[in-house]
C-alpha cells in the first residue's frame, strides 16, 4: 500500500509541469476541447467515403506509456473518436457511443505509423454500430481492432 501512495504523490516537477499547461474553456461544437486536441493532434484523413474512413497516425510521445508503447487509453480514444466520425461520414448526425469492445492485438511503438481502417456495420433505429481496425503501416502486425455502438435520436424539433 505505501508503494502504491509513494506512486501517486506528485513531486514538485510534476506540479510545476501541470501548473504551467494553458487550458482554455472549451467552447462545445465551436473548438476542439484541450483533450480532443492533445488526443487527435497529428491524425491524417486519407480517405472518407460514405460508411468507411481510412486515416494515419504516427504515434506521438504523449500518448505513450513508460514502455514506449502507445497507451491503451489512447488506443481507446481513437476508437471511440474515429468509430464516432464514420457515422457521420455516413450521413447520420452526431450520436453518444453506448459500448466499446477492443482487442489490443501488438504494440504500437513512438513513431510508429498505424493505418486506422473505420466501417459502419449498420444502423437500426438511432443505433448504430462501426467497426474500426487499427494496423502498423510498417509491419501490417494488427494492432487492434474494436467495435463501437452509438446511439442518438438527437434532431431538434424546433
Amino acid at each position: 500500500m505505501e508503494r502504491t501512495r509513494e506512486f501517486l504523490v506528485r513531486g514538485d516537477s510534476e506540479s510545476k509541469s501541470v501548473s504551467a499547461l494553458e487550458v482554455r474553456p472549451h467552447r462545445a461544437g465551436l473548438a476542439a476541447s484541450f483533450f480532443e486536441a492533445l488526443a487527435l493532434r497529428g491524425i491524417r484523413v486519407d480517405s472518407i467515403q460514405r460508411g468507411s474512413l481510412t486515416c494515419t497516425f504516427t504515434v506521438p510521445p504523449r500518448l505513450t506509456g513508460v514502455d514506449g508503447n502507445l497507451s491503451a487509453g489512447a488506443i481507446a480514444n481513437l476508437v471511440d473518436e474515429i468509430g464516432g466520425a464514420v457515422i457521420l461520414a455516413d450521413g447520420q448526425h452526431t450520436k453518444v457511443s453506448v459500448d466499446m469492445s477492443i482487442s489490443y492485438m501488438s504494440a504500437a511503438r513512438i513513431h510508429d505509423e498505424l493505418e486506422i481502417t473505420a466501417k459502419v456495420l449498420g444502423h437500426k433505429g438511432g443505433y448504430s454500430g462501426t467497426s474500426v481496425l487499427m494496423k502498423n503501416k510498417a509491419t501490417g502486425d494488427v494492432v487492434a481492432e474494436g467495435r463501437h455502438s452509438l446511439f442518438g435520436n438527437l434532431l431538434s424539433k424546433i
